[in-house]
């Protein structure tokens, strides 16, 4: 039996946390982080509160600045907040806005019929963790104004400083978020806000939102207006805009039932991924939902009936089945719901049953009218579904060849996998190598108990421009497929994972870059539950050896050269590598295998849309967008091997 802790148990242990207390004590159950995503959320607490009221209908205009000094101002031209006594606290709304958990025109009391916020816990969680907070409200032709310090605390009571404009109104918040609590970073990333702003622009036409970041130096850079009266139609045109549509009009749909406004675009594309994207009050529920199923549910019903009415299809054919029908559609689904429930891991998974219903209703009847009134684009989306059905078919038939019988059975491993001796996922690495003569390197520099080698032969297969059948016809695919041992597709399991980091290893010049994109791309595109729980890794090879008698040292980055020259003094023997292959196996494990000095960068999908349209436009067909990438980026090139 084990011991007992020797302590007292009474109504004074139990500890009462005050108000704004709770939240820099675990800052995390209401941000989620305190790290990088935690510091943005921070932002878009305070945004969602400008756009709330702006879908209320009282602001258009809601302007986000990051000053030098990362302090962030949201200011919109709203009713301004209210700044009477409330009854309940007997302090100032503003002050009860900014200082009680859970105060806000979100709950009851009808000031909202949406909110984009997740919690409602908004502007106090800001205020809790910010070093200082600033509001200012214009309202009756009179300015108010209050501070905030320390995690919270009100320097003095709201104060009227002054009259203004009759006709100006609106609220301002300004705060500078607290290192102590965000000890890992205070500095916004600059293409974070700025997509995120784009996409709340799309997702709510007609509100225009004005972006300045005085951190950049570049004067295009500094400002950006984001204003879409199009509101989801050009999301998918923005989606779309480096691929090549099948049809010309945008299906856009938008409706309300019992309170729920549904809002949805979509348009299909010669690509083979669907691209769906699902939100709720702004918010991306990337888990999907009822939502998103009931747009699947309509989508298949519309598209199978009027493939048949209009003898496209034989009676007595099979009908399309879903994956058919999403092929190459890019797709918004939008939803603002009064009192939405989430579910899931992370909390982005609608879980409101009788959305499923409105939202098929809706877009079905919309959809429905569509082809019936475009009979030409409406043949060319049937067209293009049949064409995936005798795809998926082709595909079937490949797909079989690459499922290994158990994991046991290792003679249906590829045969030039070197496997690890170990059986232990958790422990297992694969490398992925580029060329024969590194994987002889690295077969015989590795630790066999746990390090298992995979030699590819040249360049993988771009998947972002094959169908299923010939990737799975792919013979260095086929052999990744079953080493990993976790299937493909949407058949992936992870818990059959064979080895926990899978390491791409290439050579540290164009070529290597190169493969490595089109490895990316087909896991991103078919093995993504693998990216997304952090299995797969990048190898960082050494770009120089540098050695001056028998002192041996290796440089990773032109920067640790120049660093390792100054050290290190004159009379240095350099040695550029090429390739992998110039390396012998002691080497290669003691720069690039050996997990005790070794350098993994983890591949993370952090917004799967930046991502998508990445490789769409560095894989996909059209040239000038890469072009333009390249040109742009040119400048950052430092290892260039011609």
């Amino acid at each position: 039996m084990e011991e007992k802790v020797e302590h007292s148990y009474t109504s004074d242990d139990i500890q009462v946390l005050e108000g704004l207390e709770a939240v820099r004590k675990r800052p995390g159950m209401y941000i989620g982080s305190t790290s990088e995503r935690g510091l943005h959320h921070l932002v878009w607490e305070i945004v969602d509160n400008s756009i709330d009221e702006a879908l209320a209908g009282y602001a258009t205009d809601i302007e986000i600045n990051v000053d030098v000094n990362n302090i962030v101002t949201v200011k919109d031209n709203g009713r301004g907040m209210p700044v009477e006594i409330h009854a309940k606290t007997g302090i100032s709304t503003v002050e009860t806005i900014f200082t009680v958990l859970h105060a806000g025109g979100k709950f009851g009391g009808g000031a909202y019929k949406v909110s984009g916020g997740l919690h409602g816990v908004g502007a106090s969680v800001v205020n809790a963790l910010s070093e200082y907070l600033e509001v200012t409200v214009f309202k009756n032709g009179k300015e108010y104004f209050m501070r905030f310090e320390d995690g919270g605390h009100p320097v003095k009571a709201l104060t009227c400083v002054g009259d203004c404009d009759e006709n100006k109104h609106g609220s301002t918040v300004r705060f500078k978020a607290d290192p102590a609590i965000f000890t890992e970073t205070t500095t916004y990333n600059h293409d974070t806000l700025k997509d995120r702003l784009r996409q709340i622009a799309f997702l709510n036409k007609g509100i225009k939102l004005i972006f300045t970041d005085d951190r950049q130096e570049d004067e295009k850079k500094k400002r950006y207006i984001f204003h879409y009266e199009g509101g989801l139609k050009e999301y998918v045109q923005y989606l779309n805009k480096n691929k090549q549509v099948i049809h010309e009009d945008i299906v856009y749909c938008e409706g309300e039932e019992d309170g729920i406004q549904v809002e949805i675009a979509m348009q299909y594309n010669d690509g083979y991924m669907p691209n769906i994207y699902s939100f709720c009050n702004n918010i991306n529920t990337h888990e999907g939902g009822y939502h998103e199923d009931g747009f699947k549910l309509a989508i298949n019903r519309v598209i199978n009936s009027y493939a048949k009415d209009n003898n496209l299809m034989k009676k007595d054919e099979e009908a399309l089945q879903g994956e058919d029908i999403r092929e190459g559609l890019t797709a918004i689904i939008s939803v603002k719901h009064p009192d939405p429930q989430y579910e899931g891991q992370t909390k982005t998974k609608l879980g409101n049953s009788e959305v499923r219903k409105i939202v098929s209703n809706i877009f079905g009847q919309q959809l429905e009218r569509f082809l019936l009134e475009n009979p030409d684009q409406a043949k060319l989306m049937v067209e293009k579904a049949m064409l995936a059905s005798k795809a998926r078919l082709a595909a079937k038939k490949a797909r079989e060849l690459t499922r290994r019988k158990s994991a046991l059975e290792i003679s249906s491993l590829p045969g030039k996998l070197a496997d690890c001796s170990s059986k232990d996922a958790s422990i297992c690495e694969i490398y992925i190598v580029e060329g024969d003569s590194a994987g002889g390197s690295a077969k015989q520099g590795r630790d066999s108990k746990y390090q298992a080698i995979l030699p590819l032969r040249g360049k993988i297969l771009n998947v972002e421009k094959a169908r299923l059948h010939r990737i799975f016809d792919n013979a260095e695919i086929r052999s990744m497929i079953t080493a990993f041992g976790c299937g493909v597709g949407n058949e992936v399991d992870t818990s059959k994972l064979r080895y926990h980091k899978i390491v791409i290893m290439t050579d540290a010049d164009v070529d290597g870059a190169h493969i490595r994109t089109l490895l990316l791309t087909f896991f991103y595109r078919y093995l993504k539950p693998v990216v997304e729980q952090g299995y797969v890794y990048i190898a960082q090879p050494p770009l120089y050896k540098v050695q001056k008698g028998n002192l041996v040292r290796y440089a990773y980055l032109e920067d640790e050269m120049d660093q390792i020259k100054k050290e290190m003094g004159d009379r240095l023997s350099i040695q550029r590598y090429k390739g992998l292959g110039e390396m012998d196996p002691e080497q290669l494990w003691e720069t690039t295998m050996d997990p005790e000095v070794r350098t993994l960068i983890q591949v993370t999908v952090e917004d799967a849309m930046d991502a998508d349209a990445a490789f769409e436009m560095l894989m996909g067909d059209e040239v000038e967008p890469r072009r333009r990438f390249i040109m742009e980026n040119a400048q950052f090139v430092k290892n260039l091997d011609i």
